[in-house]
């Protein structure tokens, strides 16, 4: 079972698409969003869930304030069940793209204060970095981004203005900070 940990909409459930996704653990949620308050203000801010499956980290960001989320998710099948989600919890200020990541990514659109990204383990170095690169152009300053990972795949390469700011273990998951430069 996939619930929301904290927040206006803490203790709901999500449902989760039948196949193909591996939806974050409430612990490695629960540790991400504390470091992530400790941070940031969450009130109002706009924020990215690529590879979204379920949506868990998407709407966990808006059940703690975030203004808007935008989910995007490649399987239809996925993005359905986001609409549930977003529909069951009463959550309005959602945007939910039928896309893959990369596609997205190289649009134009709103400015992002977090990105969540949390792709398949399949999902190679090279794509991953390249879906990193492309969604620096609408990141607002001291944007936050946090890749979640299989431990054995290692810190992604950030885009040239992203500093890494930490990694974390939470047994085979991995995730990674960085944020934008300030200069940057």
């Amino acid at each position: 079972m996939t619930r929301i940990v904290a927040g206006s909409a803490g203790g709901r459930r999500l449902k989760v698409p039948p196949k193909g996704t591996r939806p974050t653990s409430d612990r490695v949620r629960e540790a991400l969003f504390s470091s992530l308050e400790a941070l940031m203000d969450l009130d109002g801010v706009s924020v990215l869930d690529l590879y979204a499956g379920s949506g868990a980290l998407g709407f966990e960001a808006l059940s703690r304030g975030a203004g808007h989320a935008t989910f995007v998710e490649s399987d239809k099948r996925a993005a359905e069940v986001l609409k549930a989600n977003a529909r069951e919890l009463g959550f309005g200020n959602t945007t939910i793209a039928n896309r893959t990541a990369e596609a997205y990514v190289l649009g134009e659109g709103e400015k992002f204060d977090v990105v969540f990204a949390d792709p398949p383990y399949a999902v190679g170095d090279d794509e991953l970095a390249k879906v990193l690169r492309g969604i620096v152009p609408r990141l607002t300053p001291d944007a936050v981004l946090i890749v979640e990972r299989a431990s054995r795949s290692g810190e992604p390469a950030w885009p040239e203005k992203v500093e890494s700011l930490r990694a974390k273990r939470y047994g085979d998951t991995a995730v990674y900070w960085g944020q934008v430069r300030s200069d940057g």
